[in-house]
């Protein structure tokens, strides 16, 4: 039988690597930071890394990691009803809520299992899910778990969206779900209108923070921090994998019953493994870290700007955002990926993305800032990028 299965698998992938789609795997042999080393001893400035906040590397989280080894062990080999539950796993539930300004919290592996594990527990047949048609993959999984019937906007549409509230009045309970920031374009959904839109026509609110949290917000906590929310949306998912200190784990939190349900019926969570001591404690650490200052906060937003109002000095056709997310638009994949071969012997390591991880036609380079980028990091970047877009004809020369 694979003999078979093997001559289609393969045509299919030199398919791919025909339509310049193949997505290699590059090998850093550095600890994740600004500056990475390259398995072949290069060098390069990191562009592309969910380090938003620069805490990948930070001493604090290491040391938090190393006490906890020493006092808690490398793993729980248990999920969380079992023995899998410390006294670190609850302090950094705690955190976590105090942070958002939410009821409860759940911890999970990851926030591919918030998302995927948050859905089926809650709603029914009788209920009704409306999605943003950008919403992250793992919401799209999570959603087909459930049997609640689905409803779709076009991206941050709020006519849209309430004409898909107005479709589904007959469902017993309705639950608007959003991402934060718009992984691929950057860009951050309205909240203030699908919370006012939420609120006449009885539904819920679910917002993926993955890429917000620890960014947009005037310390960083978030959409509903961005627009005057906390408390207010009923269920937040998010991740310790990007801002806060990229690792690995989820996170689901807001209200009381909501988490106290999931903690009983989510598959995620009770099937999967709790989180390693270490991470936990390094989470700890962040969290406590975030609460002393938002000086990082403030380097990353004026990051960003610096980087967004240059590029388009130089020229280039950027998504619009409010997020560290810079998505310059090539609209080509195999031009997309050129231009990132091209930038990696200039010492900048971005990546191409094209279909199926955006829509065909929409290939673009995702320029991620970061706190511990450097205005000479900066600066490098924009040049080599310019050195490119000339030579390639994207931008003028």
């Amino acid at each position: 039988m694979f003999d078979r299965m093997k001559t289609n698998l393969q045509a299919e992938i030199q398919q791919i690597k025909n339509a310049g789609l193949f997505k290699e795997e590059r090998i850093l042999v550095s600890p994740q930071s600004a500056e990475i080393t390259l398995k072949n001893g290069s060098k390069v400035l990191n562009f592309c890394a969910n380090n938003y906040l620069g805490l990948s590397d930070h001493p604090r989280l290491i040391e938090a990691a190393r006490k906890a080894l020493k006092s808690h062990g490398f793993g729980m080999s248990s999920v969380r009803f079992i023995c899998g539950t410390t006294d670190l796993h609850k302090i950094l539930e705690q955190k976590i809520s105090e942070y958002f300004g939410t009821d409860d919290t759940i911890l999970y592996a990851s926030a591919f299992d918030a998302n995927g594990g948050v859905f089926e527990p809650l709603l029914s047949p009788k209920d009704a899910i409306i999605s943003d048609s950008l919403n992250h993959a793992s919401i799209i999984d999570g959603v087909r778990l459930c049997k609640a019937e689905l409803y779709r906007y076009a991206n941050a549409n709020m006519e849209q969206l309430e004409e898909r509230l107005i479709m589904s009045q007959e469902a017993n309970y309705r639950m608007i779900v959003t991402d934060g920031v718009f992984s691929m374009d950057g860009n951050v959904a309205p909240m203030d209108e699908i919370v006012r839109l939420a609120d006449k026509y009885d539904a819920l609110v679910m917002v993926d923070e993955c890429h917000s949290a620890g960014v947009v917000g005037p310390t960083g906590r978030g959409v509903t921090e961005l627009f005057d929310l906390r408390g207010k949306v009923e269920i937040i998912t998010g991740t310790l994998g990007k801002a806060f200190g990229g690792a690995i784990g989820g996170f689901t939190t807001g209200k009381k019953e909501i988490i106290e349900l999931l903690r009983q019926r989510s598959r995620p969570y009770l099937f999967s493994n709790s989180l390693p001591p270490a991470v936990v404690s390094a989470g700890i650490e962040m969290f406590d870290m975030m609460n002393e200052t938002h000086e990082l906060q403030d380097r990353l937003h004026y990051n960003t700007k610096h980087f967004v109002s240059q590029m388009q000095a130089a020229g280039f056709d950027l998504k619009p955002t409010k997020s560290a997310i810079c998505a310059v638009m090539l609209y080509d994949a195999v031009l997309a990926k050129n231009f990132a071969d091209m930038l990696l012997n200039e010492g900048i390591y971005v990546v191409g993305f094209s279909f199926p991880v955006v829509p065909r036609g929409e290939a673009r380079i995702r320029v991620q800032l970061s706190a511990a980028h450097t205005d000479a990091h900066l600066e490098k970047a924009i040049a080599a990028f310019t050195r490119v877009g000339k030579k390639l004809g994207v931008i003028g020369v």
